[in-house]
Protein backbone atom coordinates (compact mmCIF):
# COMPACT_ATOMS: atom_id res chain seq x y z
CA UNK A 1 0.00 0.00 0.00
CA UNK A 2 1.28 3.46 -0.95
CA UNK A 3 0.87 6.33 1.52
CA UNK A 4 1.22 10.00 0.68
CA UNK A 5 2.71 11.91 3.61
CA UNK A 6 4.01 15.47 4.09
CA UNK A 7 7.77 15.59 3.82
CA UNK A 8 8.02 17.51 7.11
CA UNK A 9 5.34 15.64 9.03
CA UNK A 10 5.79 14.15 12.50
CA UNK A 11 7.47 11.77 12.92
CA UNK A 12 9.82 13.52 10.53
CA UNK A 13 10.35 12.13 7.06
CA UNK A 14 13.22 14.50 6.31
CA UNK A 15 15.59 11.57 6.78
CA UNK A 16 14.13 10.26 3.51
CA UNK A 17 15.72 13.10 1.53
CA UNK A 18 18.55 10.90 0.19
CA UNK A 19 15.94 8.43 -1.10
CA UNK A 20 13.98 11.28 -2.65
CA UNK A 21 17.13 12.47 -4.37
CA UNK A 22 17.68 8.93 -5.66
CA UNK A 23 14.13 8.89 -7.03
CA UNK A 24 14.91 12.14 -8.83
CA UNK A 25 18.24 10.99 -10.26
CA UNK A 26 16.75 7.69 -11.41
CA UNK A 27 13.90 9.21 -13.39
CA UNK A 28 14.69 12.81 -14.32
CA UNK A 29 17.55 14.60 -16.09
CA UNK A 30 17.10 17.70 -13.90
CA UNK A 31 18.90 16.98 -10.64
CA UNK A 32 19.59 19.00 -7.50
CA UNK A 33 21.94 19.08 -4.54
CA UNK A 34 20.62 17.53 -1.33
CA UNK A 35 20.54 20.91 0.41
CA UNK A 36 18.07 22.13 -2.24
CA UNK A 37 15.53 19.51 -1.11
CA UNK A 38 16.17 20.42 2.52
CA UNK A 39 15.65 24.10 1.69
CA UNK A 40 12.18 23.32 0.31
CA UNK A 41 11.29 21.10 3.26
CA UNK A 42 12.25 23.71 5.85
CA UNK A 43 10.99 26.82 4.06
CA UNK A 44 7.64 25.51 2.83
CA UNK A 45 7.01 22.43 5.01
CA UNK A 46 3.34 22.11 4.04
CA UNK A 47 3.85 21.91 0.28
CA UNK A 48 6.12 18.93 -0.46
CA UNK A 49 4.89 15.34 -0.21
CA UNK A 50 6.44 11.91 -0.51
CA UNK A 51 4.92 8.58 -1.55
CA UNK A 52 6.14 5.71 0.60
CA UNK A 53 5.54 1.98 0.88
CA UNK A 54 5.50 0.57 4.42
CA UNK A 55 6.31 -3.06 5.31
CA UNK A 56 3.27 -5.31 5.52
CA UNK A 57 4.28 -6.75 8.87
CA UNK A 58 5.53 -3.50 10.35
CA UNK A 59 9.06 -2.57 11.28
CA UNK A 60 11.22 -5.26 12.88
CA UNK A 61 13.56 -3.75 15.45
CA UNK A 62 16.86 -5.51 15.92
CA UNK A 63 17.25 -6.65 12.31
CA UNK A 64 19.57 -4.68 10.06
CA UNK A 65 23.23 -4.27 10.81
CA UNK A 66 23.25 -6.05 14.13
CA UNK A 67 22.63 -3.22 16.57
CA UNK A 68 19.61 -3.50 18.82
CA UNK A 69 16.73 -1.43 17.49
CA UNK A 70 18.47 -0.84 14.18
CA UNK A 71 15.90 -0.61 11.37
CA UNK A 72 18.31 0.56 8.67
CA UNK A 73 17.63 -0.97 5.31
CA UNK A 74 13.96 -1.43 6.11
CA UNK A 75 10.98 0.45 4.79
CA UNK A 76 9.48 3.01 4.28
CA UNK A 77 10.57 2.89 0.68
CA UNK A 78 10.25 6.09 -1.35
CA UNK A 79 8.39 5.50 -4.63
CA UNK A 80 7.57 9.11 -5.53
CA UNK A 81 7.61 12.72 -4.42
CA UNK A 82 6.55 16.24 -5.30
CA UNK A 83 8.83 19.14 -4.44
CA UNK A 84 6.99 22.46 -4.29
CA UNK A 85 7.50 26.03 -3.15
CA UNK A 86 5.97 29.49 -3.11
CA UNK A 87 7.47 32.09 -5.44
CA UNK A 88 9.30 34.48 -3.13
CA UNK A 89 9.32 37.46 -5.52
CA UNK A 90 6.52 36.92 -8.07
CA UNK A 91 7.02 39.14 -11.11
CA UNK A 92 3.27 39.58 -11.59
CA UNK A 93 2.71 40.57 -7.96
CA UNK A 94 0.40 37.62 -7.30
CA UNK A 95 1.04 35.10 -4.57
CA UNK A 96 1.47 31.75 -6.30
CA UNK A 97 3.12 28.38 -5.91
CA UNK A 98 5.46 26.47 -8.17
CA UNK A 99 6.09 22.76 -8.71
CA UNK A 100 9.85 22.34 -8.67
CA UNK A 101 9.98 18.61 -9.33
CA UNK A 102 7.68 15.58 -9.58
CA UNK A 103 8.78 12.00 -9.97
CA UNK A 104 7.38 8.48 -9.51
CA UNK A 105 9.44 5.31 -9.73
CA UNK A 106 8.68 3.15 -12.77
CA UNK A 107 7.69 0.23 -10.55
CA UNK A 108 4.76 2.26 -9.17
CA UNK A 109 3.47 4.18 -12.15
CA UNK A 110 -0.10 4.04 -13.47
CA UNK A 111 -1.40 3.90 -9.91
CA UNK A 112 -2.49 7.54 -9.68
CA UNK A 113 0.39 8.45 -7.36
CA UNK A 114 1.53 11.47 -9.37
CA UNK A 115 -2.01 12.86 -9.46
CA UNK A 116 -2.44 12.42 -5.71
CA UNK A 117 0.89 14.10 -5.01
CA UNK A 118 -0.03 17.06 -7.21
CA UNK A 119 -3.52 17.52 -5.80
CA UNK A 120 -2.30 17.44 -2.21
CA UNK A 121 0.40 20.00 -2.93
CA UNK A 122 -2.05 22.27 -4.79
CA UNK A 123 -4.54 22.11 -1.95
CA UNK A 124 -1.84 22.96 0.58
CA UNK A 125 -0.81 25.98 -1.49
CA UNK A 126 -4.39 27.25 -1.61
CA UNK A 127 -5.24 26.64 2.04
CA UNK A 128 -1.92 27.47 3.72
CA UNK A 129 -0.70 30.33 1.53
CA UNK A 130 -3.84 31.43 -0.33
CA UNK A 131 -2.01 31.02 -3.62
CA UNK A 132 -3.72 32.50 -6.66
CA UNK A 133 -2.36 29.81 -8.94
CA UNK A 134 0.36 27.16 -9.28
CA UNK A 135 2.89 27.13 -12.12
CA UNK A 136 5.28 24.56 -13.55
CA UNK A 137 7.50 23.81 -16.53
CA UNK A 138 7.43 20.63 -18.56
CA UNK A 139 9.41 19.47 -21.57
CA UNK A 140 7.48 19.77 -24.82
CA UNK A 141 8.42 16.14 -25.58
CA UNK A 142 7.09 14.76 -22.28
CA UNK A 143 3.68 13.60 -23.49
CA UNK A 144 2.92 11.54 -20.36
CA UNK A 145 3.45 14.54 -18.09
CA UNK A 146 1.43 16.75 -20.44
CA UNK A 147 -1.52 14.37 -20.21
CA UNK A 148 -1.36 14.52 -16.42
CA UNK A 149 -1.04 18.28 -16.14
CA UNK A 150 -3.35 19.35 -18.95
CA UNK A 151 -5.95 16.59 -19.30
CA UNK A 152 -6.20 15.27 -15.72
CA UNK A 153 -5.38 18.26 -13.53
CA UNK A 154 -6.58 21.06 -15.81
CA UNK A 155 -3.38 23.06 -16.27
CA UNK A 156 -3.25 25.45 -19.22
CA UNK A 157 -0.26 26.32 -21.36
CA UNK A 158 0.66 29.94 -20.78
CA UNK A 159 3.60 30.13 -23.19
CA UNK A 160 6.53 28.23 -24.66
CA UNK A 161 9.96 29.07 -23.26
CA UNK A 162 12.72 28.44 -25.77
CA UNK A 163 15.74 26.40 -24.69
CA UNK A 164 14.54 26.34 -21.08
CA UNK A 165 16.40 23.14 -20.23
CA UNK A 166 20.16 22.68 -20.10
CA UNK A 167 20.15 20.42 -23.17
CA UNK A 168 18.38 23.10 -25.21
CA UNK A 169 14.86 21.63 -25.23
CA UNK A 170 11.89 23.97 -25.05
CA UNK A 171 9.45 23.97 -22.16
CA UNK A 172 5.76 24.63 -21.76
CA UNK A 173 5.09 27.14 -18.99
CA UNK A 174 1.78 25.99 -17.48
CA UNK A 175 -0.46 27.25 -14.72
CA UNK A 176 -3.60 26.26 -12.83
CA UNK A 177 -5.94 28.64 -11.01
CA UNK A 178 -6.27 27.85 -7.28
CA UNK A 179 -8.67 30.54 -6.08
CA UNK A 180 -11.53 28.04 -6.19
CA UNK A 181 -9.77 26.03 -3.47
CA UNK A 182 -9.39 28.92 -1.03
CA UNK A 183 -10.85 28.47 2.43
CA UNK A 184 -13.77 30.88 3.07
CA UNK A 185 -12.91 31.62 6.71
CA UNK A 186 -15.78 34.07 7.18
CA UNK A 187 -18.30 31.43 6.13
CA UNK A 188 -16.60 28.84 8.33
CA UNK A 189 -16.67 31.15 11.36
CA UNK A 190 -20.32 32.03 10.73
CA UNK A 191 -21.19 28.33 10.52
CA UNK A 192 -19.30 27.64 13.74
CA UNK A 193 -21.18 30.43 15.54
CA UNK A 194 -24.49 29.06 14.29
CA UNK A 195 -23.57 25.56 15.47
CA UNK A 196 -22.61 26.91 18.91
CA UNK A 197 -25.91 28.76 19.14
CA UNK A 198 -27.86 25.63 18.23
CA UNK A 199 -25.88 23.63 20.79
CA UNK A 200 -26.72 26.18 23.50
CA UNK A 201 -30.43 26.08 22.60
CA UNK A 202 -30.45 22.30 22.73
CA UNK A 203 -28.74 21.97 26.13
CA UNK A 204 -30.44 19.79 28.71
CA UNK A 205 -32.09 21.96 31.38
CA UNK A 206 -32.50 19.04 33.79
CA UNK A 207 -36.23 18.52 33.31
CA UNK A 208 -37.95 15.80 35.30
CA UNK A 209 -37.84 12.30 33.88
CA UNK A 210 -40.47 9.77 34.99
CA UNK A 211 -41.80 9.49 38.56
CA UNK A 212 -38.35 9.97 40.15
CA UNK A 213 -38.00 13.41 38.66
CA UNK A 214 -41.31 14.74 40.02
CA UNK A 215 -41.31 16.87 43.13
CA UNK A 216 -43.26 15.84 46.17
CA UNK A 217 -44.95 19.09 47.23
CA UNK A 218 -45.98 17.81 50.66
CA UNK A 219 -42.46 16.74 51.59
CA UNK A 220 -41.06 20.01 50.29
CA UNK A 221 -43.49 21.97 52.43
CA UNK A 222 -42.55 19.90 55.49
CA UNK A 223 -38.86 20.57 54.91
CA UNK A 224 -39.52 24.27 54.54
CA UNK A 225 -41.47 24.36 57.84
CA UNK A 226 -38.72 22.56 59.70
CA UNK A 227 -36.12 24.95 58.38
CA UNK A 228 -38.20 27.93 59.41
CA UNK A 229 -38.74 26.51 62.88
CA UNK A 230 -35.06 25.71 63.22
CA UNK A 231 -34.06 29.20 62.28
CA UNK A 232 -36.63 30.78 64.59
CA UNK A 233 -36.16 28.64 67.71
CA UNK A 234 -32.57 27.54 67.40
CA UNK A 235 -31.21 24.02 67.13
CA UNK A 236 -31.80 23.10 70.78
CA UNK A 237 -35.45 24.10 70.71
CA UNK A 238 -35.95 22.23 67.45
CA UNK A 239 -34.54 19.01 68.92
CA UNK A 240 -36.73 19.31 72.02
CA UNK A 241 -39.78 19.95 69.83
CA UNK A 242 -39.08 16.86 67.73
CA UNK A 243 -38.59 14.66 70.83
CA UNK A 244 -41.80 15.86 72.41
CA UNK A 245 -43.69 15.10 69.20
CA UNK A 246 -42.30 11.57 69.16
Amino acid sequence: MVDIVPLSSYPSYIDLLPSIQTCNITNLPENYFLKYYLYHALTWPQLSFVAIVRPKGGYKAGTGRGAAGDVSGQYPKVVGYVLAKMEEEPTDGKQHGHITSLSVMRTHRRLGIAERLMRMSQRAMAESHRANYVSLHVRVSNTAALRLYRDTLGFEVEKVEDKYYADGENAYAMRLDLTGQWMDWKAIEARDRENEKNDDDAQDEGEEVGELGKKDDAKDQERMVKVKIGRALGVGDLVEKNESQQ
